[in-house]
């Protein structure tokens, strides 16, 4: 089956070896759904000279090398031929991504030490912090790409109640699990780094392992992630667990 809206999808130039290709300015899980489906196809069925294929909310970044591609289709104008080819190949990506999604349970401890920036939330949304804690943990989240830190999941969709704005400043270290809520988005911070979110909350559970098995992010971009709330001490049991 394949995708009768696809062929409809924006495709712009992004400098001279990389193009987008744009299913819409909205985020949604249709959008994202699609981004994904051609990643996924893009990977599996490689276009000449390709070098990474990069998806996000709703658009897919094909990055190639000029040379190559030139020399692999026979081309003068690498950038027209690359964006003619996925266009052309555009009508045989499937409707949605054949990955099934996995549903990630990742154990939260709330507030305090772990979520210093709970009670900020909770006086700009004018909610108590129990109530912001349990909208956080109430939907399915979406994890529609990887991005910013490896491992790093941009998950949706927040309960608009939750919308916060972004620090002022930036914290210059975060600590490694993390959890915050910046703007309309929400995520878990897999490594220690900087980063301008609200903190609410911090998992025990390491999301990015670099001396792990196969891949080593734990999240991947389709699947759907639960909140559960635990509490300090069920934090630190877990914490303890963790090589």
């Amino acid at each position: 089956m394949t995708n009768e809206t696809l062929p409809g999808a924006n495709i712009v130039a992004m400098g001279e070896s990389a193009v987008v290709v744009e299913f819409g300015r909205t985020v949604n899980r249709e959008t994202n759904a699609r981004a994904r489906a051609l990643g996924d196809y893009l990977r599996a069925n490689p276009l000449p000279g390709v070098t990474d294929v990069v998806p996000a909310y709703a658009a897919v970044t094909v990055h190639f090398d000029t040379r190559e591609t030139a020399g692999l289709l026979r081309v003068d104008n690498p950038l027209e031929a690359m964006k003619a080819a996925i266009e052309a190949l555009l009508p045989r990506v499937p409707a949605v991504p054949r990955r099934k999604p996995r549903v990630l349970e990742i154990p939260v401890c709330y507030g305090g030490e772990h979520g210093p920036d709970l009670e900020r939330v909770a006086a700009h949304c004018r909610l108590p912090a129990e109530e912001v804690v349990a909208r956080h943990c109430a939907p399915l989240y979406d994890v529609y790409f990887l991005g910013f830190v490896p491992g790093f999941g941009y998950l949706g969709t927040l309960d608009r109640r939750l919308h916060t704005p972004r620090l002022d400043t930036p914290r210059k270290r975060i600590p490694a699990g993390s959890v915050g809520i910046g703007g309309e988005q929400t995520g878990v911070y897999p490594m220690e780094s900087p980063g301008g979110w609200n903190l609410i909350g911090r998992t025990p559970r390491r999301l990015f392992r670099l001396d792990a098995d196969g891949a080593p992010n734990v999240m991947d971009a389709g699947d759907q992630v639960r909140f559960v709330p635990v509490p300090a001490a069920e934090y630190d049991r877990l914490k303890a667990t963790q090589r």
